[in-house]
């Protein structure tokens, strides 16, 4: 597999802090969303990367580990320990372990402990088993709360959190729960992406939220009081005097959850939908008229 550069991904430097490191990923995220960029067939591979770049770099641990062992970070807890292996056994024979596999290249080292030809010495090769993939259907209210689900693998049953605020085609990756591994090698992952299905009244646009509102006329011309809908509930709303049809409105907010920043929410942004009356009394269309000529 070829090795995915994070960093070129996100278009930052090694050197980025994490603050730089959000703001990459959310100004990347936004420009290759697929429902942004529906003619683009590789939008949604692109959005995949990215948020795998961001899974990788916004957590201290994966990221040191990806700066050290490049594209196999993720063997790096199997390094180590055969690392130190080698060293107790290079000790006992008054000799000197120089902590680094043979040619100094961790990619021979990992072929040969997971599936190459050359590592052994007489011992079998260790196989490190077959990554799962799986595809997990939500609808938006499910997306918008951190729960739990239990998903059937391989005969196998395992209970997962899913955080608030996973975004449609995100991939997320438990460890472990791939095929199992041969001759005692790891066992493979299982990786799951994350279908997300529209919702009647509410559009997601990574944090936030769009809707429309149905506004009287009258209210729209005197102003008032409207209760609106948010995934979080109903909250009242001031309408100005004279708000002019398509005029729009923030609730700030009151959008979707961050992936995984607890408490952070992005806005709920409303736009205004005059609508005319129908079935007008006679008094009414005299009233109407006298209002026209006035």
């Amino acid at each position: 597999m070829d090795f995915v550069d994070y960093y070129k991904i996100l278009g930052i430097d090694k050197s980025a802090t994490s603050k730089e490191i959000k703001a990459a990923y959310r100004k990347m995220a936004r420009k290759v969303h697929p429902d942004l960029n529906p003619n683009d067939k590789d939008a949604k591979r692109n959005f995949q990367q990215i948020n795998e770049a961001n899974e990788v770099l916004s957590d201290p641990e994966k990221r040191k580990k990806y700066d050290q062992y490049g594209k196999d970070w993720q063997h790096a807890d199997e390094f180590e320990k055969q690392k130190q292996y080698q060293g107790q056994s290079a000790g006992s024979r008054g000799s000197r372990y120089s902590g680094e596999p043979s040619g100094g290249d961790f990619s021979d080292f990992f072929e040969s402990m997971f599936g190459g030809s050359g590592g052994g010495r007489g011992r079998q090769a260790k196989y490190r088993g077959e990554d799962f993939n799986a595809e997990l259907h939500l609808n938006l209210i499910e997306a918008y709360e951190t729960h739990q689900q239990t998903l059937t693998v391989n005969g196998k049953k395992i209970r997962i959190t899913i955080p608030a605020g996973i975004e449609n085609g995100q991939i997320i990756k438990i460890p472990g729960h791939g095929g199992p591994g041969v001759n005692g090698g790891p066992n493979g992952d299982l990786y799951i992406e994350f279908s997300i299905a529209n919702h009647p009244v509410f559009k997601r646009l990574g944090n936030n939220l769009y809707a429309t509102v149905d506004l009287d006329i009258y209210k729209a011309v005197l102003g008032g009081e409207l209760t609106v809908d948010t995934l979080d509930g109903q909250v009242k709303l001031k309408v100005k005097p004279e708000t002019q049809n398509g005029s729009k409105v923030k609730l700030k907010g009151k959008g979707f959850p961050v992936y995984k920043k607890e408490g952070q929410f992005g806005d709920l942004l409303l736009t205004f939908n005059i609508k005319v009356p129908t079935n007008l009394t006679e008094k009414q269309k005299e009233l109407f008229t006298e209002l026209s000529k006035s």
